[in-house]
């Protein structure tokens, strides 16, 4: 128990033989349950999660058993595996399912790669437990010294995929989106349509879409960049073409879903226009430039199309605005524990932050 509720850690597990064992040994003792997903790894990670589980769960036999709505075991560690690959997002989405049958207040999740420091896992739910917000993940991107264990690589790509998910899903002040360090209510977990979040490794970026839809309070919580000996199974290419599509028809969603289907918002309307703007005048512009260069009449379609491109590009501003404007209750940026621990000079105190 933590601050009187219940909390559920899932640890999701994919070529993770190395590490999932310790991730799993040292989530904090204040932790309920946990539930170790495998995603049909074909190293020994099954192997591993069962001895460990094994091991505590042998501990545990003395400990009071839990009412839970499995039947009240007194396990603390969960061992699941699918019988297929089925990607990051369906691992976690097992973990969720099974937390909220057994009545787990709070669920936080942890990868099994040992890049989640469990000493800050209390930072990361406190924003669920306290009723602050109903979703809450870690963000690398706030401080410089958070990212200084990540690469630029890493940091550009991260910094682009931030960007399109602002748009994708409307938390416009949410950063670091691929940070699977989070911590969800129960409450939440069964109002989401599961079904409907990609299987896949978008899965952080198309649950905060989905999270928008249903006007759910999503926090930021400071944390540093932690990188080991772990090897990516992600292929970046095809990841950040995967994902990129996948935020543009989240965000065609979102918009359609919130701002037509449950009522209308004039976001819509700039957003059409800018994006008429943008796209006729941009493609009218080349064709005119071509032909005033060559001594033809092209100059008058020039001016036309600079005119449409600049139009375009206040009417897309306006969107945002509007859009920012409209999600401004839903996101909870308080939770900035550098500044909290005054390792910034003239930081706010907690309750200026909140004001």
């Amino acid at each position: 128990m933590y601050k009187g509720h219940r909390i559920g850690v899932v640890v999701t597990a994919y070529d993770e033989a190395d590490f999932v064992g310790t991730v799993i040994e040292t989530v904090p003792d204040f932790v309920d349950r946990i539930y170790a997903v495998d995603d049909r790894s074909p190293d020994d990670s099954w192997a591993v999660i069962q001895d460990v589980a094994a091991r505590i769960n042998a501990d545990a036999d003395s400990e009071p058993a839990l009412a839970l709505a499995d039947g009240g075991d007194s396990r603390r560690v969960v061992p699941i595996r699918h019988e297929e690959n089925r990607g990051y997002g369906a691992a976690v989405k097992t973990g969720y399912r099974r937390a909220a049958a057994d009545g787990m207040d709070v669920v936080a999740v942890m990868n099994g790669d040992g890049q989640m420091d469990p000493d800050i896992l209390d930072r990361i739910i406190d924003p669920v437990v306290e009723g602050e917000a109903d979703y809450a993940k870690g963000n690398r991107l706030l401080h410089p010294e958070d990212r200084e264990g990540m690469s630029t690589f890493r940091f550009v790509g991260n910094a682009m995929l931030t960007g399109l998910s602002k748009f994708a899903s409307g938390y416009w002040t949410i950063g670091d989106p691929q940070n699977g360090y989070t911590a969800i209510s129960r409450e939440t977990i069964e109002q989401l349509e599961l079904d409907e979040i990609t299987d896949r490794y978008g899965f952080l970026n198309h649950i905060l879409t989905h999270l928008n839809v249903y006007e759910r309070r999503v926090a930021d919580v400071s944390m540093p960049a932690v990188y080991g000996d772990e090897e990516s199974s992600i292929r970046y290419v095809p990841f950040v073409r995967f994902v990129s599509l996948l935020l543009l028809r989240s965000f065609l969603w979102r918009v359609k879903t919130r701002y037509v289907v449950q009522r209308f918002h004039p976001a819509t309307v700039f957003y059409g226009a800018g994006t008429a703007g943008l796209a006729g005048g941009t493609a009218g512009f080349g064709g005119s430039l071509v032909r005033s260069l060559r001594g033809k009449d092209g100059f008058t379609g020039v001016i036309a199309s600079f005119v449409a491109i600049v139009l375009g590009l206040i009417a897309l501003g306006t969107a945002i605005w509007l859009d920012a404007d409209e999600n401004e209750d839903l996101e909870v940026t308080r939770y900035d524990y550098r500044r909290r621990e005054g390792d910034v000079d003239e930081a706010p105190t907690p309750d200026q932050s909140m004001e």
